[in-house]
């Protein structure tokens, strides 16, 4: 029997398995498809920003671009598999009808979703070099971690990031890096739009991603959670409510004459923080932030919590600097109007309309029944310093929820309502509302009586 010879050339039985290398050499692995990748987010284009004018017929702005936004982050509920079909749905739909469009996702998710995609995605890279893809990111709310720019490549260099450079991935030196001393938040200088698929928790999630942001991204949220009290749009209406987000440019909008041809949008006031040691000095260490920012940002609260002391924390409360009292409690909550209908409102706060630029400080369980909540104006500064006389070592300072650090007797942290400038949209929180929305209070109101069930009658069914 005849040896057939052996062919020169062997068919292709499976892709290209591709090794992708990041901008600052550290080697990024997936084993997939050639446009199933996960990229840098460093390649991105910088951030577009939209620009708000105040409207005659409401407390809302009008949001208008001046270039088509290109850069949207997906910012998803975890665990419910429905939010994560609802994520690919949503990113094929921008990527068919709005080609230009880059998707941006959280590392983890990227990781979980980017096989069911055909087109890349982006997101943060590893933070070592020895970390391969997928990894898991920081829990950090306000950074994804400690990140230092990436090497500046010279203009009009083509080649894939990492290769030809002539180190094949070797860890780089410090005088690689365009900057150490200023560390960056990526998703502040790339994200145009901020898209949320989930409930409240979500919301606040994505806005502790840019708490030291000055001007944080158009927020466009659909209730997929649990409660969605901030969650403007229904799922089934994201095809509709991106298209006019998207296009509500200065070339096609119009003026006054026409109030439904441009996206409204609600500007929620945020809390800004710091902390303060006995002499006045500002506390670093854990408590560092990024940009330069010392302060950090909150969307519903600020809360100091005795933690698990077993004492009662002894609070001294201070307004505008004058001596108010001294609260002996489980903790203070100072919140915004937005975060009126969540802890503070547990805790026996009143309802604020998000309209109303204030504060409210709210006692968490205090000793004396004559210690009330109360609502300040929005130029108020508030100060909770820690009493020399506290039985406990240290107190719980939450932001949104989430742990920011611990605070000692005699520190203190000072808090008051971030200003709001006009037409640059920094400041607060652009939340989208829908086009037929004629005041603030249309949601909210609707909110209180269908999901807070507000003054529901007793014994009474639907």
């Amino acid at each position: 029997m005849p040896i057939l010879p052996l062919p020169t050339t062997m068919p292709t039985i499976a892709p290209r398995l591709r090794t992708r290398i990041c901008e600052n050499s550290r080697r990024w692995f997936s084993a997939s498809y050639r446009k199933q990748e996960v990229l840098s987010i460093h390649q991105l284009p910088e951030r577009i920003r939209p620009t708000y004018t105040k409207r005659s017929d409401s407390k809302l702005l009008s949001l208008q671009w001046e270039q088509e936004p290109r850069n949207v982050m997906i910012i998803r509920k975890p665990g419910v598999a429905a939010v994560g079909d609802a994520v690919v749905e949503f990113a094929q739909h921008l990527k068919a009808t709005y080609p230009s469009t880059n998707i941006i996702l959280e590392p983890t998710v990227a990781a979980n979703l980017h096989y069911r995609l055909p087109f890349p995605v982006f997101a943060i890279p590893p933070p070592s070099r020895s970390t391969p893809f997928p990894f898991t990111q920081s829990t950090y709310p306000r950074t994804p971690h400690h990140y230092q720019y990436p090497r500046i490549r010279p203009a009009g260099y083509d080649s894939e990031p990492g290769e030809g450079d002539g180190n094949d991935g070797a860890a780089a030196g410090p005088e690689s890096f365009a900057s150490v001393e200023l560390q960056t938040n990526p998703y502040h200088r790339k994200t145009d739009i901020l898209v949320t698929l989930g409930g409240d928790g979500t919301i606040l999630h994505a806005a502790s991603l840019f708490s030291t942001s000055r001007a944080v991204p158009p927020v466009l949220a659909f209730a997929m959670g649990t409660l969605g009290f901030l969650g403007e749009f229904k799922w089934a209406e994201y095809k509709a409510a991106f298209a006019a987000l998207r296009g509500s440019n200065a070339s096609s909008s119009t003026t006054e004459t026409s109030p439904s041809s441009t996206v409204r949008v609600l500007q929620r006031n945020r809390l800004k923080a710091g902390v303060f040691g006995a002499n006045g000095e500002r506390i670093g260490g854990e408590w560092g932030e990024y940009e330069g920012i010392e302060d950090a940002h909150a969307m519903n609260e600020l809360s100091i919590h005795r933690g698990r002391e077993p004492h009662l924390a002894i609070l001294e409360v201070y307004i505008d600097s004058h001596f108010l009292t001294e609260a002996v409690a489980d903790g203070i909550i100072v919140s915004t109007p937005t975060g009126s209908t969540a802890y503070s409102l547990s805790s026996g706060g009143s309802i604020l309309h998000p309209s109303v630029p204030s504060l409210l400080l709210t006692p968490i369980c205090p000793r004396s029944l004559s210690f009330r909540p109360l609502v300040l104006p929005e130029d108020a500064k508030i100060t909770l310093k820690l009493s020399e006389r506290n039985r406990g070592r240290e107190v719980e300072v939450s932001v949104d929820g989430r742990r920011w650090g611990g605070l000692g007797p005699g520190q203190e942290v000072r808090v008051w309502l971030e200003s709001l400038a006009k037409g640059s949209g920094e400041g607060g929180i652009p939340c989208v509302k829908r086009l037929g929305t004629p005041s603030a209070g249309d949601g909210w109101v609707g909110g209180l009586n269908g999901l807070l069930k507000f003054n529901y009658p007793f014994g009474e069914e639907e």
